[in-house]
Formats: C-alpha cells, sequence, structure tokens
C-alpha cells in the first residue's frame, strides 16, 4: 500500500469513528453563545492558530457570531511573550477582553494542554480562568483530548488511528469539523459565495 492510500485509509477510519452526537452538542454551544449575545474566543498554537484564524473568519462571516482569536494579533502576542512568558499569554488576553460568562471558548489543540508536561500550558490557564468565571468550552482535539477534555462542555476529540500521524489528522481534522459547524443549518446565518451562485443551491 502507498502511503497516499494509507494516509486516506486512516482519514476515512477517523470519519468512521467521530460520533455525530458530540458534533451536535458543539453546535448547540455555538448557537447559544450567539443567541445570548456573547463572544466566541478561538485559541490554538502553531498549525491550530492557523486553523483559528481562518475559523473566525467563517463563523463572523457565515455565522454572524462575534469572534476573536488571540493570535491574529501578533504585536499584543509577542509583547506578552515577551514581557510575561507563553504560558500566560492568552490567559491575559482574555481579561483585557473582560471574558464574562456569556462568552465562549472553542479550543483547537492536538493534545488539549496538560500542565503536567508543560504542553500547551497557555490553554490550560486559559482554560481555568474561563471556568472561573463562568464561560462555556468548546473543544476540538486530538490524542485523548488532554485538559480541554475534562473542562469542555462540549468536546470532540479526533480518534487516533496511527500513533505516528496524531498531529496532521488532529489539525486537519479541526478544519473539516469547524466547517461543519459553520455549515449546519442551525449555525449558518449568510450563504457562502459559490453556492449563492451555483443552480439549485438552497438558499
Amino acid at each position: 500500500m502507498s502511503y497516499s492510500a494509507q494516509h486516506l485509509q486512516e482519514t476515512a477510519a477517523i470519519i468512521a469513528r467521530i460520533n455525530p452526537d458530540d458534533c451536535e452538542q458543539c453546535v448547540q454551544e455555538l448557537v447559544a453563545v450567539r443567541t445570548r449575545g456573547g463572544r466566541l474566543f478561538i485559541l490554538g498554537v502553531g498549525g491550530s492558530a492557523a486553523n483559528a484564524s481562518h475559523a473566525v473568519n467563517d463563523f463572523r462571516k457565515i455565522g454572524g457570531l462575534e469572534c476573536y482569536a488571540p493570535t491574529d494579533n501578533v504585536s499584543e502576542l509577542t509583547a506578552r511573550t515577551n514581557d510575561e512568558g507563553w504560558a500566560s499569554v492568552f490567559v491575559e488576553w482574555l481579561r483585557g477582553s473582560r471574558l464574562k460568562k456569556e462568552d465562549a471558548l472553542l479550543i483547537l489543540s492536538v493534545g488539549g494542554g496538560n500542565l503536567e508536561k508543560n504542553v500547551s500550558p497557555n490553554l490550560v490557564t486559559a482554560l481555568q480562568f474561563a471556568k472561573q468565571v463562568g464561560a462555556r468550552v468548546i473543544g476540538l482535539v486530538g490524542k485523548d483530548g488532554g485538559y480541554t477534555a475534562t473542562v469542555a462542555d462540549a468536546c470532540v476529540i479526533v480518534p487516533t488511528v496511527n500513533p505516528n500521524n496524531i498531529t496532521p489528522h488532529s489539525e486537519a481534522f479541526q478544519a473539516v469539523l469547524w466547517h461543519l459547524f459553520v455549515s449546519h443549518p442551525a449555525v449558518k446565518l449568510n450563504q457562502t459565495k459559490w453556492e449563492s451562485v451555483s443552480p439549485g443551491a438552497k438558499p
């Protein structure tokens, strides 16, 4: 079997193991934050930060959610990292944004954060602060979900089908899943461009 065939086979296996009910629960949380006039903050590092930026665009433009990603502000991110340390960059950004109970965090992460192993401590401290103020937490994570899965109000864990491919599959499925959420009839308010000009597309 070629590597391409193997990778695609693994992708199909992951799809078969994701629970649609978990996805629906995440959608319900997104609808609820919009209904109560809250904001959605999307947190991710590395490839997940790039996914967060893309997702902010989609949730704002298509879903009508007020939505932000701290990593889109490079100046503030690097200033806080330089002056205060990496572990607190997200929590202090959220304090500055006056995170409140009407808001929600969407965590995009391969491992979900682990303080004991010093993996993504910035996500963990942000999650601790979110729970302290009563904000809701949604997770799109890989591996065992880490700290995110233990505190999330709704969470989809991308199952591991090959321990050598945890990161590429986890980050790829972040995009698959948030596109599912934003195209869900309960979330989607505005038609995407190509569908709006395609014959037979539903309004």
